[in-house]
C-alpha cells in the first residue's frame, strides 16, 4: 500500500512579481510517496495556470530527494520571474521531508 504525505515549501518572490501582491510568499504543494520518496502531485501559489501546469510537469514524477537535480531541471526550463522562488521553495520542502523521514542529508 502507497503512503503518501502533503507538505509545503515556501520562499520570498520578487516584489514587483503578482504573487507577492496576492499571497506574500511563493508555495509549492507537494503529495510524496513515502517508500519511493517521489512527488505524486504538485501545485504552486502561481497567477498562471499554464505556470502552474508546467511546475507539474517539472516535479511530478521526480524523487523529492534529488533536490539538486529538481533546482537544475527548475534553472535549465523554467525562466519565469519567480524562477528563484520556485527552487527555494523545492528546497524549503525538501528539507522538511528529510526532517519528517528522518532522512539523511542527500547534500552531503
Amino acid at each position: 500500500m502507497t503512503r503518501t504525505i502533503y507538505l509545503t515549501g515556501e520562499a520570498k518572490s520578487p516584489s514587483n512579481n503578482p504573487i507577492t501582491t496576492q499571497w506574500g510568499l511563493f508555495f509549492v504543494g507537494l503529495v510524496v510517496d513515502t517508500e519511493t520518496h517521489v512527488i505524486q502531485a504538485a501545485d504552486c501559489t502561481a497567477t498562471l495556470t499554464l505556470t502552474v501546469e508546467f511546475v507539474r510537469e517539472l516535479l511530478v514524477g521526480r524523487s523529492l530527494l534529488e533536490e539538486d537535480a529538481l533546482v537544475e531541471s527548475i534553472t535549465d526550463r523554467y525562466h519565469g520571474s519567480s524562477q528563484k522562488a520556485l527552487a527555494a521553495a523545492v528546497r524549503s520542502a525538501a528539507a522538511k521531508y528529510r526532517d519528517l523521514s528522518a532522512l539523511p542529508d542527500q547534500e552531503s
